[in-house]
């Protein structure tokens, strides 16, 4: 069975349609295709361009439903991939428990007011302190999104590294903490293969914390992250090697947010 969850159409910062992304998914040979547009929430109401509005939420779940019940052969499943801001998850919480949702990708891609993956700039100026100290709020925001509940799978684990900066210090200890975070929330944890297509050239997780993964019998997707529709399978045949490499058997897929393994 072939599964691709972490994908994105126009609804947030998708390049094309969720017509287009069944389309491409169907030629891959994609037997259940997961959309999940970006959603921000934060306390200050500020809006990104990235991100599906809540006011839309009602359009965005009642087109991929519709989608789901004409897309044939492949199954289609609702989701989001939501960012965690500190304090907002209740709230989250309240506008997401009515609808549908299969599945549901808590990511961090803020520390405070820095966007960590925007664009490698502001790494490239700031002072070796000031990056560790991002990292060090990376894996505590982490831990923290794992302890709210709020989703099904933590998305692309070390994103900080993706301009390849990395810590000047040993924080393996925060990391794993993090692990441990999401093995006690239950949650699984992607193989996240648009790493491999940026300046990084490595998956998320690297190798390390993928075994690491497997130790604490954290569950493990294999995903995309895509944002065109020729990337919806992009380095799946890379990432199997990888988690087998790891240990893994088997990976999982979702329906209303109920956990289904099958074999890797």
């Amino acid at each position: 069975m072939r599964t691709s969850y972490h994908n994105h159409t126009l609804w947030s910062d998708g390049k094309a349609t969720t017509g287009e992304m069944i389309e491409a998914a169907r030629r891959a040979g994609v037997q259940e295709l997961g959309i999940s547009d970006h959603f921000a929430l934060t306390a200050d109401g500020r809006r990104f361009p990235w991100s599906l509005p809540p006011e839309s939420l009602d359009a965005y779940v009642e087109e991929i439903v519709r989608a789901g019940r004409n897309s044939g052969d492949i199954t289609i499943r609702l989701g989001l991939e939501i960012d965690y801001f500190p304090g907002m998850a209740g709230r989250v919480g309240e506008l997401l428990r009515p609808y549908p949702f299969d599945f549901l990708i808590h990511s961090v891609h803020f520390v405070d007011d820095f966007a960590i993956d925007l664009n490698a700039g502001p790494w490239d100026d700031f002072p070796v302190d000031e990056r560790d100290r991002i990292w060090r709020a990376y894996w505590e925001n982490l831990r923290a999104a794992a302890a709210t509940g709020l989703g099904d799978i933590i998305g692309h684990f070390d994103l900080p590294k993706k301009f390849n900066y990395h810590p000047s210090v040993d924080l393996t200890a925060e990391a794993l903490g993090a692990l441990d975070a999401i093995a006690g929330a239950g949650m699984a944890i992607e193989i996240n293969c648009a790493g491999w297509d940026k300046p990084v050239r490595e998956a998320y997780p690297a190798p390390f914390y993928v075994r690491e993964a497997r130790r604490r019998g954290i569950p493990l997707i294999i995903n995309a992250d895509a944002h065109e529709a020729g990337d919806v399978t992009r380095h799946f045949d890379r990432a199997r090697r990888l988690a087998a490499d790891a240990g893994y058997t088997e990976q999982v897929r979702f329906e209303r947010r109920t956990r289904i393994p099958y074999p890797l």
